[in-house]
């Protein structure tokens, strides 16, 4: 299927999902449109907030934070016009506190751009997701909830089916939580089973100790984590290179990876990242 095939099918999805009033068939075009995006790779331009700032940290470390913008929501238009298709969130200070302070920046994003938008970050209870999907977000992230209330991630994605992703942040091969603070005895292949088994959509895969170095991803254990499971995954950390997109859409039935400080720094131009990763 070629680049213009791709982009025809995808239209023509936004198009009948728009006029779909019936809720299970809404859910249909949801699906298909994801089906039609597994011929290309996804490169997701990240955006993370700190005190309404677009900061990048180096390994999760809050003390280690760079400023890139004052402006989050221009920042999010220069990557839609680069071609990016979904937008990855996190606010960071929700991360490391539980309480979400970037509802405002989100909101202003959200009315900047019309891509897709996940949102990650201090959501731990179904209020706080209940407001981002009020606010025209597409997906949320869960993270630490996912470990500490198991039955939000049920709640979740029965109450927003096709809508609800769980992040896993691990380090050497066990899942950390609250902003990567604590490491705990969690197996992340297992939690990503468990997951699966309530119906997340998917499953965004961290690895903790590349992520902000731009030494290059963990490229078997982002393999081992997609033929571990059946619902998409979204691979993040390390990211530093062209060649790094190369090697990630090698990974039969990787849905996307997700990339920050290169792209901030311009050790990777977005445009033709994305232009090589949707040539499977």
């Amino acid at each position: 299927m070629s680049f213009s095939e791709i982009s025809k099918a995808k239209a023509l999805v936004q198009i009948y999902r728009k006029k779909a009033k019936n809720k299970n068939l809404n859910l249909i075009f949801h699906f298909l449109k994801h089906f039609l995006l597994y011929y290309s790779m996804l490169v997701i331009p990240a955006i993370d907030l700190k005190d309404g700032l677009c900061v990048r940290l180096l390994q999760g470390r809050k003390e280690d934070a760079t400023i890139y913008s004052d402006d989050p929501a221009s920042t999010a238009k220069r990557w839609e016009s680069c071609g990016a298709k979904l937008l990855h969130v996190v606010d960071l200070d929700g991360a490391f506190t539980g309480n979400q302070k970037n509802i405002e920046g989100i909101r202003k994003i959200r009315q900047a751009v019309g891509m897709d938008i996940e949102v990650g970050g201090g959501i731990r209870n179904l209020q706080q997701i209940d407001l981002l999907i009020s606010i025209g977000i597409d997906r949320v992230i869960l993270g630490t909830a996912a470990i500490e209330n198991p039955e939000i991630v049920k709640e979740a994605c029965k109450k927003y089916p096709g809508k609800v992703l769980v992040g896993i942040d691990a380090k050497n091969g066990f899942v950390a939580v609250k902003g990567w603070v604590e490491v705990t005895g969690v197996r992340a292949k297992e939690l990503a089973l468990k997951m699966q088994d309530r119906g997340v959509f998917g499953i965004i895969y961290t690895d903790i100790s590349k992520d902000g170095m731009m030494t290059g991803p963990n490229i078997e254990t982002t393999r081992e984590m997609v033929e571990t499971l059946t619902i998409p995954v979204i691979a993040s950390g390390g990211v530093s290179s062209i060649e790094d997109i190369k090697r990630l859409k090698e990974i039969k039935g990787l849905y996307g990876v997700i990339t920050g400080k290169a792209i901030y720094s311009g050790a990777i131009d977005l445009k033709e990242a994305i232009e090589i990763a949707v040539k499977r």
